[in-house]
């Protein structure tokens, strides 16, 4: 018997029954308006501090704990391994003639003693067979106030392969083997400076079998094989170049990645997703379920060109997207990203990571080992203000790895979207240059910069950084915002707990 960890029964349905309250909003991904400068005053005459104290009581901690996260409840606490079992009503032993199948992330090499080290990570799990009408009926958990008959074809499709991915079986104590081949498709000018590696083919097996959630995470060191025309892969030390292998997996033909080869010195930008790639309303939980679950993933403005720019203009940009996505949700955003955006390495969320305490330590964990695994490169660090994990581990990287951090920039979601009501704060930036860090409302405030000249900040772009807590309800969400007072519940709560 699998034994991934379990929850109660329903466990994982209660920040889903959380966010089920929330108003209604349209059916269609919104693209972000322009700001209003006019009519900024907030107004201060509701008094709601014993309401909104009796509303956390009756709520509990595990719902309020949530809350004041920020993190987004629809992505937490999905079903894995025996959980998936016991809500489908299957046994272990069902799955036996079920093919196994591989989740292989993008990944990144460094340049060592002893040659190219690559980070090899993913999960093993097998795909239960699931009739359409039980995938509707799991689909619509995730589809507030809509039904999944109410959605278009293309979304129903979309929302029930969504679903089929939650609910799968981990796979532990799988030994993985992976084949490199030097057969990258490399797209000119929009893979930041990445070519296809002229050696490097063969087949490794990784150290270790995969941990009870399915997980395998590995540094593996490559021989330097020989390839067509008895080419070799280039030493990091003597290329600035980003090399690139397709890696294959033994046994699953779901199981195909590339990992990049990225030299010891150099620039990597390291992104987040949702939000400030695609349009998510993370921070609204109807909309971020359907923008997630059922439609089409759609870019934020014209984001892909600007990454496309500096694809083009930086040499060998090195792009690394990181998102603290549960891995069972994955594939789709590497599927928007590698047609939309740059070629480049991916980090989530492994499955050991579930809670929320967990979920606000994975980023930084992940950060960190990218941030040591090259120490001499600089990064250029990119969300959005609607992640407290953001807003405390970016400012955080400047203190704990001087000279590495070259920008850090922010979409400030707060000045120009009202359904984004969670605070967000900004005092981890108090001791950091200007010129280092920027806060922006539109893709078009990043022409202004200077990422390679270390100048990070767009002096057209008003800041209005005050270095503590800021959003709807403190006045001082950032610039050009338009406030009213149409508040609701959520966010009375949101920024009464975090005064107390």
């Amino acid at each position: 018997m699998d034994r991934t960890h379990s929850r109660p029964a329903g466990a994982w349905l209660l920040p889903l029954l959380l966010a089920s309250t929330v108003t209604a909003l349209p059916s269609h991904p919104m693209i972000t308006p322009a700001p209003d400068p006019q009519n900024r005053i907030v107004k201060r005459d509701f008094d709601a501090a014993s309401y909104v104290h009796s509303l956390i009581t009756s709520l509990g901690s595990d719902v309020s704990s949530y809350v004041a996260s920020g993190v987004p409840q629809f992505f937490q606490d999905f079903p894995s391994g025996s959980a998936v079992e016991s809500s489908l009503g299957i046994h272990s032993s069902d799955l036996a003639a079920t093919p196994t199948q591989v989740l292989n992330l993008p990944a990144y090499a460094n340049w060592t003693e002893q040659g190219w080290n690559v980070r090899i990570h993913g999960n093993v799990y097998k795909q239960p067979n699931i009739s359409e009408s039980r995938l509707n009926d799991l689909a619509n958990v995730f589809l507030i106030g809509t039904d999944i008959k109410d959605l278009t074809l293309p979304e129903q499709t979309q929302a029930r392969n969504m679903t089929a991915e939650i609910f799968v079986v981990q796979q532990r104590d799988v030994n993985v083997t992976m084949n490199f081949e030097n057969d990258v498709d490399v797209r000119p000018d929009a893979s930041g400076g990445v070519i296809n590696a002229q050696g490097g083919a063969q087949t490794l097996d990784l150290p270790y079998p995969t941990t009870d959630e399915g997980d395998f995470d590995a540094f593996i060191l490559l021989q330097n094989t020989t390839g067509r025309n008895g080419s070799h892969l280039m030493a990091g030390n003597a290329t600035s170049s980003i090399q690139a292998l397709n890696m294959y997996t033994n046994g699953s033909n779901m199981g195909n990645a590339t990992a990049y080869l990225v030299p010891p010195e150099g620039f990597t930008i390291i992104s987040d997703i949702d939000d400030i790639l695609r349009v998510t309303k993370i921070y609204d939980p109807k909309e971020g379920l359907l923008n997630s679950f059922a439609r089409a993933f759609t870019p934020w403005m014209n984001m892909p060109e600007i990454y496309a720019n500096w694809s083009a203009t930086i040499p060998n940009f090195h792009f690394h997207y990181l998102t603290t996505t549960p891995e069972q949700v994955t594939r789709n955003y590497m599927d928007f990203i590698f047609k939309t955006y740059p070629l480049g390495s991916f980090d989530t969320r492994p499955l050991n990571f579930s809670d929320v305490s967990a979920t606000l330590s994975i980023r930084k964990a992940l950060l960190d080992k990218i941030f040591q695994t090259f120490p001499r490169r600089k990064f250029i660090l990119i969300a959005d203000t609607s992640n407290s994990d953001v807003m405390s581990d970016y400012p955080q990287m400047a203190k704990d790895y001087p000279g590495q951090v070259q920008c850090i920039f922010l979409r400030n979601t707060t000045a120009t979207d009202s359904s984004d009501l969670f605070p967000y704060n900004t005092k981890g930036f108090k001791d950091i240059d200007q010129k280092q860090y920027m806060f922006f409302i539109t893709p078009d405030d990043l022409r202004g910069v200077d990422i390679v000249g270390g100048n990070c900040y767009n002096p057209a772009v008003v800041q209005n950084v005050t270095y503590g807590y800021q959003g709807r309800g403190f006045g001082n969400a950032g610039s050009l915002v338009r406030w009213d007072w149409s508040w609701s519940w959520l966010s009375v709560v949101v920024a009464i707990y975090l005064s107390l």
